[in-house]
């Protein structure tokens, strides 16, 4: 098997990918892999090794402590020494804690080893600032249904005979993988095991097999639509028993969690907005309690999310806002701001009038110049109009408070 032949990782290991750039130029650095189980981390650096003349070392974070790191670094030099260098593997990098992270620097740095780390996590959070600036971030995406297709054609040619299962089972069967490989070939072997002689599996004969509920809908098709769309509608129409009940379909179905997290966000910031501040604040705490806990324990926190967001006041004047101002930045995106708020940086620009004027609203009354800041030639816009419920009812007040100074501050200074 060789680089090219991995299915589903075409951006790294396809014609033109980031790898097979690296294979190509003879020159491999220090990577980490990031992405979910299962999508060929560990395969991928094999075939780095093999494709590049390296020794392969590989350890797991999770056995392995600094004694370990030192008996393997040892060898490493003892094998530089000799002309050959090692390419070392280190599962669940981010399982290390700072100080051993560190402890990979020097052997990165003099050519002891080339580290290729693997994660599941963001390494912008869990790898040292210093280990990832000496290494390339290579992300490996969830596998598509297409690609785990693939996967069990070849397992079918290796076994020379194919999977007992019939149309319908077979497209249960990929969507049962999720988008992990190894999960996809553990599947396919409980099948083997449990057929019998000519025997061929029904969907439901399937999932008596593998021992797991069918899902209930395509997470690529319309199923995944409707019940995500009938969760936003029911928290924004604020029904929170509507909302719970299309939640539970979707964890009933095997979607992803941390999809319906994300969804939770975006509710939050869409139709809850400033009337309630917080609910950004929790959505995304809810999100990071589910990666957390994981499942089943972190659904619950994703389900509190969900009945605050529809028992939450609801405003979308952020989201308006946000969209007028879109709008008017493309028609008028030339526009130069007024020179009085510009910074005067240089002799030059101060001759030219940059910064003359400005007024330090701290030093005005109630902190409050009554300013314009829009470019002259557009003149004042309003593109914010916050209702009159829950916290913008508050903001409402002080945006018409700052108004009337506005005016009075105006035609004072006429």
């Amino acid at each position: 098997m060789r680089l090219e032949d991995v299915v589903g990782q075409e951006h790294l290991t396809g014609p033109d990918g980031a790898l097979t750039r690296m294979i190509r130029s003879g020159s491999l650095g220090s990577m980490v892999f990031w992405g979910p189980p299962g999508t060929g981390k560990t395969t991928v650096a094999r075939l780095l090794a093999g494709q590049t003349g390296l020794a392969f070392e590989q350890i797991s974070a999770i056995f392995s402590g600094v004694a370990d790191l030192k008996k393997v670094f040892e060898a490493a030099r003892l094998r530089r020494v000799n002309g050959r260098q090692t390419l070392l593997f280190v599962d669940e990098i981010h399982r290390f804690n700072r100080a051993q992270q560190d402890g990979f620097l020097p052997v990165m740095e003099d050519g002891t080893v080339v580290l290729v780390g693997a994660t599941t996590e963001n390494p912008s959070f869990e790898l040292n600032a210093a280990l990832l600036s000496r290494a390339r971030v290579l992300v490996f995406h969830a596998l598509d249904e297409e690609s785990i297709a693939k996967l069990l054609s070849r397992a079918e040619e290796t076994e020379g005979r194919a999977l007992p299962l019939d149309e319908e089972a077979r497209a249960v069967l990929l969507r049962l993988a999720d988008g992990d490989g190894r999960a996809a070939l553990t599947l396919a072997e409980e099948i083997w095991r449990a057929a019998g002689e000519g025997e061929i599996f029904d969907a439901d004969g399937l999932m008596r097999i593998v021992q797991r509920r069918a899902p209930i809908y395509d997470k690529g098709q319309d199923g995944h639509y409707n019940l995500i769309s009938a969760l936003h509608k029911s928290v924004r129409g604020s029904d929170p028993d509507a909302a719970l009940y299309y939640l539970a379909r979707m964890f009933d179905a095997g979607e992803n969690p941390l999809y319906i997290g994300r969804r939770l966000v975006r509710m939050a910031v869409e139709d809850i907005g400033l009337a309630d501040p917080q609910a950004l604040v929790i959505t995304n705490a809810a999100k990071d309690a589910y990666d957390y806990l994981g499942s089943p324990e972190g659904e619950l926190a994703l389900a509190e999310a969900c009945v605050y967001l529809a028992t939450a006041p609801k405003s979308n004047a952020a989201y308006l806002a946000f969209s007028a101002a879109t709008r008017a930045a493309k028609e008028h995106g030339s526009l130069m701001p007024p020179k009085a708020i510009l910074n005067a940086p240089t002799k030059l620009m101060k001759g030219e009038g940059y910064g003359s004027g400005y007024r330090y609203d701290h030093n005005e009354p109630d902190a409050f110049s009554g300013q314009d800041y829009f470019p002259e030639k557009l003149g004042r816009q309003k593109f914010y109009d916050p209702v009159d419920r829950g916290f913008e009812r508050e903001i409402r007040k002080r945006l018409d408070y700052w108004a009337k100074l506005r005016e009075e501050r105006r035609q004072g200074g006429k």
